[in-house]
């Protein structure tokens, strides 16, 4: 956008120059519209970094632009040649305005703005006035429409990467509020009764020696029956499914706008093998999701093989994170391997191969 806005405006400052060159302006005026044009397209950038990060009422860049093209115009006499030149400023500066101003009060401006230039131009040139006001009209309204799409659609694509990284965090927000209530089913109503039947053995162990064992010896049986539960559910996180590893990716992926791909040959694994290729496609899942802006991901389980293929590398890989290198040292103590980087044709590529 700044690119061609900068073409615009190189255009532009040529035909002030031709017009300063043909003998009707001296140098001097010349070279000071020359230097308030150049300022006027000095501003856009700015402008449009404001009106599409962090949209408001007009600002004092708004209203400086303005006055620097107004000045160029005012040292530029006004004649058929350079007339193209004003309506262009003039179509551009509205264009900006749009983004800072609602929609009725842009279409009012543009109107009143259209009919003066038009009046004007008519009026110095002696051209025709249909001609004058159907360029003038025809470039004012196609750039503020043209500007008014490129920030809606600048927003779209902002909303659809923020709405992707939200749907990440609240998935690990999922995880987290599932592992809590998972613990404290466990843990909960276990560690209650260890602290009150401690208390109670506390103010026992006085008064009746016996039922203070007792009860200790309750405790103690309680707290086993609580470690053994908590080695359980440690044993489940652990030992996870193929299958189910493979759908929730693959939901995940979808719903954070990458479509996935996935043929999977693992029949004839042992329950090892595919809990091992599971972990790998959750940690490659999820190294998609946090790291890459990916829009397709392709997943291929082949004789014990994985390959996870994306398309959302678009910059050199940093160090390998934590869950990568804990993968990496899961396969290799059982005897696979494992890697995960760029390929030539620009896309991310994660291997894994575990034992039959």
């Amino acid at each position: 956008m700044d690119a061609v806005i900068a073409f615009i405006g190189v255009v532009s400052v040529g035909l002030t120059v031709a017009a300063g060159m043909d003998g009707t302006v001296s140098p001097t005026v010349a070279a000071a519209s020359i230097a308030f044009l150049i300022g006027f397209y000095a501003l856009f950038p700015f402008l449009l970094r404001e009106a599409f990060d962090a949209p408001r009422g007009p600002t004092p860049k708004l209203l400086a632009a303005a006055v620097f093209a107004v000045a160029s115009m005012v040292l530029l006499p006004l004649d058929a040649q350079n007339s193209p030149m004003w309506t262009q400023a003039e179509s551009l500066w509205l264009s900006v305005a749009a983004l800072y101003l609602p929609l009725r009060v842009t279409a009012c401006l543009t109107a009143a703005v259209v009919g003066l230039f038009t009046v004007y131009i008519v009026l110095v040139t002696g051209e025709s006035w249909q001609g004058v006001l159907l360029f003038t009209a025809f470039s004012s309204v196609t750039l503020v429409v043209t500007m008014l799409l490129w920030r809606w659609l600048w927003w779209v694509i902002r909303d659809a990467h923020q709405s992707r990284e939200a749907k990440a965090r609240l998935a690990v927000a999922e995880e987290r509020l599932r592992f809590a209530r998972d613990l404290h089913d466990l843990l909960g109503h276990g560690l209650s009764v260890i602290t009150l039947k401690s208390e109670l053995a506390a103010k026992l162990a006085t008064k009746d020696a016996g039922r203070a064992v007792a009860e200790m010896a309750e405790v103690r049986a309680l707290a086993g029956d609580s470690l053994a539960k908590v080695q359980q559910a440690v044993h489940g996180y652990q030992a996870l499914d193929l299958d189910e590893e493979l759908a929730g990716v693959r939901a995940a992926l979808e719903a954070a706008g990458a479509r996935c791909v996935i043929d999977a040959r693992a029949g004839d694994l042992s329950p090892a093998a595919r809990a091992l290729l599971a972990w790998a496609v959750r940690e490659g899942g999820t190294n998609v999701l946090k790291h890459s802006k990916a829009t397709r991901c392709a997943i291929t389980i082949d004789g014990g093989v994985l390959e996870m293929l994306n398309d959302g590398v678009h910059e050199p890989p940093s160090a390998p994170g934590n869950g990568l290198r804990g993968l990496a040292e899961r396969l290799a103590t059982a005897g696979g391997s494992f890697s995960a980087a760029p390929t030539p044709t620009g896309e991310f590529l994660l291997r894994a191969a575990v034992p039959s």
